[in-house]
Parts: C-alpha cells; sequence; structure tokens
C-alpha cells in the first residue's frame, strides 16, 4: 500500500540548503544558519560544548528552567560560571547584566533564554546585546519558544549562537532545529580542543563538510519528513507574514491575561508586569488551596485538546500555564482554557465570573 509520508524521493541538498535560506530569512541574518536533525536541545546541548572549555569564564541567566540546565553544561565543560538568577515572575534587565560584567570583567560567554515558555516570562534581548558587545562577550541565545512570537533578530541585537525550534509559536515540527552561527562564534569552536568532532552534536562537522563544501553533500540522511514540516511551516508563516503571526501571539497573551484578571477566583497572572510576559504563552498563579496540578488535569479530562499544562517541577503545585502558540494563538483556545480553569475553581467553592472572562478576552483580539 502506498501512503503520502511514504515512498517519498529523497530529500537533495539542494532542497535542505533552500530550507535552511528561508530559515535565515525568518531571522533576517547573514549568519550561516544550520538545520539539525533533532529537537531543539540538540544545537543548545551541542553549541555550548562547541564553544565553551576551562578557559571560559560565563555568565548565565536564570529565569527559568533551561538557563539551569545552560549552566550544568558549561561545568560539565570546565568553564567557570557566574549565575544570574532572577525570580522567574519577571525578567533580567540590561543594567543586571552590567552590573555583573563591572564585577567580573573576564566574563567572555553570555548565555540567555529569550521566552521561558515554562514560566511565561521574556528577556529584553536587544537591550541584554548591546551590553553584551560592550563586554566584547560572546552572545548564546535560546531563541526556541520566541521565534515566531516575536521577533528574533541575531544580526541585529550581535548574537552569536541563535538557537531556534519549530513545535512552539511556528507551529512547526519538533524533531528538526536550527542554529544560527556568527564568524566569532565558528572561530570560537575551531579554536576550542573540546569542540564536539565526529559526533551527532558536533556543528562543526556541519562547518566543515557542509557549509565549507558548498552545501552539496549532506552529512547523513536527513529526517525527511521532520523537514518537509518546517518548511511547511515557513512557508505558512510567510503566506501569513511574520508580523501577522506575532501579533497574534501577542493578542493572545494579552487577552488570556485580561481574561484570568476579569475571572477572579484568586487566580492571578504569575509574570507581575505585563512588559516581562512572554507572548507564547501566559503563566497564572492558583490561589491559595488550589493545586494547579489536579486543576490542569480536570480540564484535560473533559477536553484533551485545551493548551494547558502544570508548571513544573515545585511549581506544579502553584502555576498553570497557557499555551497559546502555533494553531493556539486564538480567541477560542484561549476562551475556553479559561472557561475550564474556571469551571474548576468554582467546583472548590471559589467564586468566577466565566461569563466577564470570556468578554475580556474576546475584547482584547477587537
Amino acid at each position: 500500500m502506498t501512503h503520502p509520508f511514504l515512498d517519498l524521493p529523497p530529500l537533495s541538498a539542494a532542497h535542505f540548503a533552500a530550507i535552511e535560506d528561508r530559515v535565515a530569512r525568518l531571522l533576517d541574518t547573514r549568519q550561516d544558519v544550520v538545520i539539525m536533525q533533532g529537537e531543539a536541545l540538540l544545537p543548545l546541548e551541542g553549541a555550548i560544548r562547541a564553544t565553551a572549555g576551562p578557559e571560559t569564564v560565563a555568565l548565565n541567566v536564570i529565569t527559568g528552567p533551561y538557563g539551569q540546565t545552560f549552566g550544568n553544561w558549561l561545568r560539565d565543560c570546565g568553564a567557570t560560571v557566574i549565575d544570574l538568577a532572577v525570580p522567574f515572575h519577571t525578567a533580567v534587565t540590561a543594567a543586571r547584566i552590567r552590573e555583573a560584567f563591572a564585577e567580573h570583567p573576564e566574563i567572555d560567554f553570555v548565555s540567555l533564554v529569550h521566552a521561558e515558555a515554562a514560566t511565561g516570562n521574556t528577556n529584553p534581548v536587544a537591550e541584554i546585546g548591546e551590553a553584551v558587545r560592550e563586554q566584547g562577550a560572546l552572545f548564546y541565545l535560546d531563541a526556541v519558544a520566541s521565534i515566531g512570537a516575536e521577533p528574533v533578530l541575531p544580526d541585529a541585537w550581535g548574537v552569536d549562537l541563535c538557537v531556534i525550534g519549530a513545535q512552539k509559536a511556528m507551529g512547526g515540527p519538533a524533531g528538526v532545529s536550527a542554529v544560527s552561527v556568527s564568524e566569532r562564534a565558528w572561530a570560537r569552536m575551531a579554536a576550542n580542543p573540546r569542540a564536539p568532532r565526529r559526533s551527532y552534536l558536533s556543528l562543526l562537522d556541519w562547518k566543515e563538510r557542509w557549509v565549507d563544501g558548498g552545501r552539496k553533500a549532506l552529512l547523513h540522511a536527513p529526517a525527511q519528513l521532520e523537514m518537509l514540516a518546517l518548511e511547511a511551516c515557513v512557508e505558512r508563516i510567510e503566506a501569513d507574514g511574520l508580523d501577522t503571526v506575532m501579533r497574534r501571539h501577542r493578542t493572545a497573551a494579552l487577552a488570556t491575561r485580561a481574561g484570568a484578571v476579569a475571572l477572579g477566583g484568586g487566580l492571578t497572572p504569575y509574570v507581575h508586569e505585563e512588559s516581562d510576559a512572554a507572548p507564547v504563552a501566559t503563566t497564572l498563579r492558583v490561589p491559595a488551596g488550589v493545586v494547579a496540578s489536579e486543576l490542569v488535569a480536570e480540564a484535560l479530562a473533559s477536553d484533551g485538546t485545551l493548551p494547558l499544562a502544570a508548571g513544573g517541577g515545585a511549581l506544579s503545585g502553584e502555576m498553570i500555564r497557557v499555551n497559546h502558540y502555533g494553531l493556539d494563538a486564538t480567541v477560542r483556545a484561549v476562551q475556553s482554557s479559561l472557561a475550564a480553569i474556571g469551571a474548576g475553581l468554582a467546583k472548590q467553592g471559589l467564586t468566577v465570573d466565566l461569563e466577564a472572562a470570556r468578554r475580556a478576552a474576546e475584547s482584547a483580539w477587537r
């Protein structure tokens, strides 16, 4: 039997390179863009292991769980790591970055997450990038959640390693990801004797065998279905217009925030300031006596399509996340999520106003 997902002709190197070029245009970058054949953790880890070593002094900004992971990888590489942690309900500022540089002028590497979908905050990368350029440090950015939901501009912001994934705001597959690499970053890798080589983690393998070879021969058989899905989601963004897609995500965030406040029942935005809130997902704090994970489980039992999740780890008791990204950046997804949360709160004896939440969310879309 045949199936549209099977028996496809092999993906050519030229087709692969054309998809890379479209991703580069999405990032408005002239840097090399490498699409890696795995979920975004692959280039996130590969980029750190390629550029960090015992001589590295890294400023690792922690505004959520991924920042903690990056610090662990940096330490594994032998780097000296200075963690700059801020409360998860806020964002880091360029002023805090400059203070860290003043205290540690030896810093030569900065790792940062743009938008933390897990905690619902987003960081002002343009301002931070200016501070990093003043320091002359290499700038590593996780833009996996932010791409498609807000501007991601590696060249304009001075980002040397910008990692993206398609599975969130881009509305694409999870099985492929990409990283834009500056000339400074390539040079740092080439000078690093610990940079992975002959490894699935190796960016230098892609540089030497793919980029420097004129993108004529792939390193290995590509994940064909995921590459075609990535191409399709980029086509969809191009057709709608990136500005339109980003505006949809920002509106979804504003609608969720306004609807949650109008709902009542003790539900409040987890990120205090609207300016610090990520457009890709909105986190909400449940009232005392309510367990977030139980509330989410009950909502999903009634409708498994709702874009709801409880916070991870220690946050599972207090945080609900509304993942209004990709195809769920709609007023219907926001209203349905708030209605399910409200119904659960009402069931626990709390006073909520479902109609007020519906109207508040809807008004944000006008």
